[in-house]
């Protein structure tokens, strides 16, 4: 069979993750982990089994762009704002905490002063599939902490995105801001075309034909897609459509179906996403990347959850519930990954500094991920007395 076949690197990737997803479950290890691993091995610094890594992360981007829409469709508008509100002054605070450690971290080893905001920018952030995928659905959808959780994710996921906006539109930036906030323009405009679409399309659609389950999902599918592409044309990023396409329809009966129905279409995209993330790493680069990555990873793991500790006790909230929000957002975000690929292509940052971007991710992904697994409840919690699905 041709190498270079996507039928090919799929054989590869699904068979190689069950074995290894089997291995992780035998010694009670994340399965986060298998799969970031066998990117590292199929991939081209590895084996060079699968080679055409480009291909696979964009089908992979489909990943974050379904996780966005789930979020949204768990999100009433009404009670997103509510939580927002909360959580605003926490999560901006220490956003600005993490981004002047990062700064800080990368000039202490030596980056220029474009590269280390770029590196600043890249560790605000925590991991929207980390936090929502090691917590339990009883927590997620019914207790205050998976509220806490989701709000500041949420936010944090804003913020990324306002962040790639800017990456996208740099070169535009030497011209002055207009063109950039004639991007940010372009969201209202978005989202008031996404309300009137739901209101005399989609929902007169599902209401009419919702006894057809696959014409449900279809149109899920499409909306989502459809949305992110339009606002991918108007300037601002595909996430940014996903999420405000889950967001509109939330108030839709039939959006826990919806939401029901397409987890396991995202959990495909997402075994390509981390695969891509193991399989995207030079590892010729490690010994240039691995103590500044290192460095950087202990920072956040170390800095964060004391840092969301101090600003969720300053609104009131309880030392316990505290601290888990703290450690269960104490990682590094995919859109980190995101951020270093869109800075290179701009041309802002070098190869190396993408590189510890990238290290610095996948570290705290990984030990961010043992260190919940064997303390809080999760789906795949170490002990029995944790495992919550």
């Amino acid at each position: 069979m041709d190498s270079g076949s996507l039928f090919y690197s799929f054989f590869l990737i699904f068979t190689g993750a069950a074995l290894l997803a089997t291995v992780a479950l035998a010694t009670r290890q994340p399965l986060i982990v298998a799969y970031i691993v066998l990117g590292g091995i199929f991939g081209p610094s590895g084996l060079a089994m699968i080679t055409d890594t480009g291909l696979l992360t964009d089908i992979a981007h489909a990943g974050i762009l379904f996780l966005l829409f789930l979020l949204g469709l768990d999100m009433q508008p009404s009670h997103l704002l509510h939580m927002l509100r909360k959580t605003a002054i926490v999560g901006l605070l220490s956003s600005v905490i993490f981004a002047v450690m990062g700064y800080g971290c990368a000039k202490a080893f030596g980056f220029n002063d474009t590269e280390s905001l770029v590196i600043g920018g890249a560790v605000m952030f925590s991991s929207t599939i980390i936090g929502i995928k090691l917590l339990p659905t009883t927590v997620l959808h019914h207790k205050h902490t998976g509220e806490l959780l989701v709000s500041l994710l949420l936010l944090q996921d804003l913020l990324a995105i306002l962040m790639l906006l800017v990456l996208y539109n740099s070169k535009d930036l030497a011209n002055g801001y207009l063109p950039l906030l004639g991007t940010l323009a372009m969201l209202p405009i978005l989202v008031l075309s996404a309300w009137l679409s739901v209101r005399y399309i989609l929902l007169p659609l599902m209401a009419r034909y919702d006894r057809f389950h696959e014409y449900m999902f279809l149109l899920a599918i499409g909306w989502c897609l459809g949305l992110s592409e339009l606002a991918h044309s108007l300037g601002l990023s595909a996430e940014i459509g996903a999420f405000v396409a889950g967001v509109t329809i939330a108030t839709s009966p039939i959006s826990q179906f919806i939401a029901i129905n397409l987890k396991p279409l995202r959990d495909f995209f997402l075994i390509l996403f981390f695969f891509s993330v193991g399989a995207s790493f030079n590892l010729n680069l490690l010994s240039a990347v691995i103590v500044p990555g290192a460095v950087l990873a202990l920072l956040c793991l170390i800095v964060k959850p004391p840092v969301f500790w101090f600003f969720l006790r300053g609104v009131s909230e309880k030392k316990k519930t505290a601290w888990e929000v703290g450690v269960r957002l104490g990682q590094n975000s995919e859109f980190a990954l995101l951020i270093a690929t869109v800075a290179t292509a701009q041309g802002l940052i070098d190869v190396e500094a993408s590189h510890v971007i990238q290290a610095a991710a996948i570290l705290t992904l990984l030990l961010s991920s043992y260190i919940v697994v064997f303390n809080y409840e999760s789906p795949i919690a170490v002990s029995d007395r944790l495992r919550r699905d």
